[in-house]
């Protein structure tokens, strides 16, 4: 595969989380289809159902759709939407988790688990308990534990539940009052729901002082992403009305994390989306934009690109269209 080119133009992806399993790359991204309604804040024009696993036997070669995975017919608390999906695997099980509506509109996560990462996936009969909102990212600590990160603001509906209810219409954040966070939950030993209530990660500025919500260059707005590079967490995420993908450190996997930079400049479409994995000792940033669709919001698609630290742990920010 050529970085930033498209893994695949037959069909439309985005929201890429990117693993290696048995020296291979895996992309499980979410499923784009293609129609002719409007956009919307609330992400109406996202019409997801299925996914399909993408796998690449290296970088140099082709990149393989393996076929659907998962569809939401399967799933019976899914009403719609099958959003941006993350898999770990575990003792020789894959776990696929994927948010989506259930029947009373709500955004919940929900998990599926294969003996082979290309699935198929058999899911649940209902979802996580406890979980609401979307993009779901699950990290495997050095020590086995694992933590589960999700959440976005407007369609993904993280506000709404700022009381510790689900609340329809939320009275809006003031720009000086601290922004939202992801939330992060250890998951249980089975992988399937969480040994504790999710908490709101908490990222500060360099005072030492929360993120402002009016702060749209660095508060978190969706896609969460954590990884480890020499001992320190790595919390990336989209500050989605910019259009920016930004990190934060720290070393605690709950936080609190502190902002540091840039990694990705905006790309062609309103959301930005990205996983980080490492493969033979280099480090990759997988992303998706609407470059192939001459820029139609609901019609993206998957690319790599290597990304690089400098000397003192930072990351050098990328610029997609720099050739």
């Amino acid at each position: 595969m050529k970085q930033r080119e498209p893994l695949v133009k037959h069909i439309f992806t985005a929201d890429p989380s990117a693993h290696v399993f048995n020296d291979k790359i895996y992309v499980y991204p979410s499923h784009d289809l293609a129609h002719d309604g409007e956009d919307d804040d609330e992400g109406g024009e996202y019409v997801m159902e299925d996914y399909h696993v993408l796998s690449l036997d290296n970088l140099d070669a082709d990149c393989v759709d393996n076929g659907e995975a998962l569809h939401m017919k399967d799933v019976p608390w899914v009403d719609k939407q099958m959003w941006a999906p993350d898999c770990v695997c575990k003792d020789g099980k894959y776990y696929l988790y994927f948010p989506a509506r259930d029947h009373d509109g709500i955004f919940r996560i929900g998990v599926a688990v294969s003996d082979s990462p290309v699935g198929p996936f058999k899911a649940d009969d209902s979802y996580i308990p406890g979980s609401k909102s979307i993009d779901p990212a699950v990290l495997i600590d050095d020590d086995g534990r694992a933590y589960l990160y999700n959440g976005g603001l407007w369609g993904g509906q993280l506000e709404k539940w700022m009381t510790g209810s689900f609340v329809k219409d939320p009275e809006e954040i003031p720009a000086d009052a601290a922004a939202l966070g992801p939330y992060v939950a250890e998951l249980s030993d089975d992988m399937k729901t969480f040994k504790e209530d999710p908490v709101m990660v908490q990222i500060l500025d360099e005072n030492g002082e929360p993120i402002k919500a009016g702060d749209e260059d660095r508060r978190y707005f969706e896609g969460p992403w954590m990884h480890k590079y020499n001992g320190l967490y790595y919390l990336s995420y989209s500050t989605g009305t910019t259009h920016y993908i930004v990190y934060a450190t720290g070393t605690d996997p709950k936080g609190p994390f502190t902002y540091r930079g840039r990694i990705l400049e905006p790309v062609i479409g309103w959301t930005t989306h990205h996983s980080i994995v490492e493969y033979h000792g280099k480090w990759y940033l997988f992303y998706h934009d609407c470059e192939l669709s001459g820029g139609i919001n609901h019609r993206r698609t998957v690319k790599y690109t290597e990304m690089k630290y400098n000397p003192d742990g930072t990351i050098q920010t990328i610029f997609p269209y720099d050739k």
